[in-house]
Order: structure tokens, then sequence, then C-alpha cells
């Protein structure tokens, strides 16, 4: 029986450090701005525009030709065009030699955010097309973002 007791207090203790844990991760932004409305209460009437919407002034960008080794960087922006806060979650490019960055905080209805790739030539010639995936709390919550370049080799 007490070794039963002891089972119980441990496995409880080792949930609540756990939860500890997560809750002191910083970096973490709070779900409770976060509406989706297929987790909702099936009572509640869920409006299209009272979701949150992103809205890119252009998809896919052309960098042109540029030189091996050169850095080129292009700003996706877009605007929250729904009725609820836009959370980015993740931005992920599909190639090592493309950096994204991205607005953080929450972008209200109506604002701006951006995503920020940063694309290295160095290694690499001819026709490039790389992307990078955007996950947010939208619906759809994956955007695909993407560009090319035609790179030269310096002949010196």
């Amino acid at each position: 029986m007490n070794m039963k007791i002891i089972l119980l207090i441990s496995i409880s203790l080792f949930f609540i450090t756990c939860q500890q844990q997560i809750d002191k991760k910083g970096d973490a932004l709070s779900s409770d701005i976060v509406f989706n409305p297929n987790t909702a209460n099936k009572d509640t009437k869920v409006k299209k525009n009272a979701l949150p919407q992103m809205t890119f002034d252009h998809l896919d960008f052309d960098f042109g030709v540029i030189f091996e080794g050169e850095e080129v960087v292009h700003k996706f922006k877009f605007t929250n065009t729904g009725g609820a806060p836009l959370v980015i979650s993740d931005v992920s490019a599909t190639c090592g030699c493309t950096i994204p960055t991205y607005t953080r905080e929450p972008i209200a209805p109506g604002k701006n955010g951006y995503i920020e790739v940063r694309f290295d030539s160095s290694g690499r010639k001819g026709m490039q097309h790389k992307s990078v995936i955007v996950l947010t709390n939208t619906q759809p919550n994956r955007i695909e973002l993407s560009f090319i370049a035609e790179i030269e080799v310096n002949k010196e």
C-alpha cells in the first residue's frame, strides 16, 4: 500500500515539475489569443470575418540575376485582413541557404507584418527555386512563399 502512495506522489510531482518548466518558457506566445473554430464550443456561431486572414502583396519573388556568393534579401509584406489577431507560429525554409525572419508579435486586424528571407548564393549556380513555409492561426494555416534567382559564377 505504501509503495502505491509513493508511486502516486512521484508521478504527481513529475507532472507538476514538467508544467512549471513549460510555463517558464519565455518565447512562446499565449494560446488564449488564438481562436480556432475547429475546437470552439459547438454552440458558438463562427463568423467568417472573425478569423485572422493573411493577405500578401505577392507570394513569389524573382531576384533576377545575381553572382555566386552574393547574399540577397526580400521582405514579403502582408496585412491581417481578418477580424482576429494573427499569430505566426513558425516560418521554416526548405534549404539551409535561406534564413527567414518574421513578425513575432500578434498582428491586429488591419495591421501589417512581414516575412523576410535572406538567401546566400555561396556554392550555388544556375537557376535556384527556394521556398519558405509559414504556419499561422489562419484557415488554412499553412502558406508557401517562394523565390527564384539565376546565379552566375564569377569568372575572374
